[in-house]
């Protein structure tokens, strides 16, 4: 049965609660359907998708850090055409009320605006998450991630955004000297609103080698070592913009869920904690009315409402 205390609304989200398994750590939602129904969810944010089919970064791409993990997939999938004639249908037959985000990916303001197109015309996409701050992948750049660049970052946002037949969420990278400049201009170029943050980049090395653990030779860093990063970096950006904030990063309880709300969020992205208990996203969901009781909160919306109050005056 929902909950109605627990119920977010966003542009574009009518989310019957704020947990949202995060792009990456949740597959297209089929694998764990198998565990628990993943309509008691707010929303899924598919696997990353790209123009054409990519098997990903060589192995071993995952490497275990304390208090969490690093990663370098390389955004494996299998192109935008396969997600929407496959993956959607299935979304779409089995959870037809479940807003479902889109992670889009690219190389280019082209593949940008392509897979934006395509992916947004289908029904049960009810917005996009943009991803201009993966770690894993080679952008052209001389290195550098186009989220870490406010004019790279412009031009990619404008670009989905014009096509996009519903809203964009953009992904934040932490690795900027100051994030506040990026979310200007993602939120000049007419983004919906933000998710954030994607993965700090890390290493690992081996003893017995002493070579990088991971063969791409640095990961991203994901779990709860960097849920404090997350928290700082939400609070930024709500400072500086009224767009809606869905945060991640390290959150792995219901009092993690209310903590991030504190600092600026709308609705909360749950990662790395899937891997460790695949059944995290209903217990945080079950446990939420319990905990919001503790801390005298009648509803998530009120409780929102008055946070963002306080951190803008």
């Amino acid at each position: 049965m929902t909950n109605t205390r627990l119920a977010i609304k966003l542009p574009g989200l009518d989310l019957k609660n704020p947990i949202i398994p995060a792009s990456g750590c949740f597959g297209f939602g089929q694998e764990y359907a198998k565990y628990y129904d993943i309509n008691r969810l707010g929303s899924i944010m598919i696997k990353a998708t790209t123009a054409e089919m990519r098997f990903g970064n060589p192995t071993p791409r995952v490497a275990e850090t304390p208090s969490g993990m690093l990663n370098a997939i390389g955004l494996q999938n299998p192109g935008v055409d396969a997600v929407i004639a496959e993956k959607l249908p299935w979304l779409a037959e089995h959870c037809p009320d479940l807003p479902i985000i889109a992670n889009v990916a690219g190389f280019s303001n082209a593949e940008y605006a392509l897979v934006t197109e395509k992916i947004s015309k289908v029904k049960n996409v009810s917005a996009i998450e943009l991803n201009i701050s993966c770690p894993n992948v080679d952008h052209g750049n001389n290195g550098l991630l186009i989220g870490q660049v406010p004019e790279l970052a412009y031009d990619a946002v404008k670009a989905a955004v014009s096509v996009s037949s519903v809203p964009v969420y953009v992904k934040l990278t932490p690795s900027v000297a100051d994030i506040t400049t990026i979310a200007k201009a993602v939120e000049d170029a007419g983004a919906t609103g933000f998710t954030m943050i994607n993965t700090l980049v890390g290493m690992r090395f081996s003893l017995q080698t002493r070579q990088p653990i991971i063969a791409n030779g640095t990961g991203g860093m994901s779990g709860p070592a960097i849920f404090p990063v997350a928290l700082k970096l939400i609070r930024q950006v709500a400072q500086v913009s009224n767009l809606p904030i869905i945060g991640m990063g390290g959150v792995d309880s219901a009092e993690d869920v209310l903590e991030m709300m504190i600092a600026g969020a709308s609705a909360i992205g749950i990662g790395t904690a899937n891997f460790t208990d695949p059944f995290i996203c209903p217990k945080i969901i079950e446990t939420l009315p319990e905990v919001m009781d503790k801390y005298g909160i009648t509803d998530l919306e009120t409780f929102i409402r008055e946070c963002q109050e306080a951190i803008r005056g």
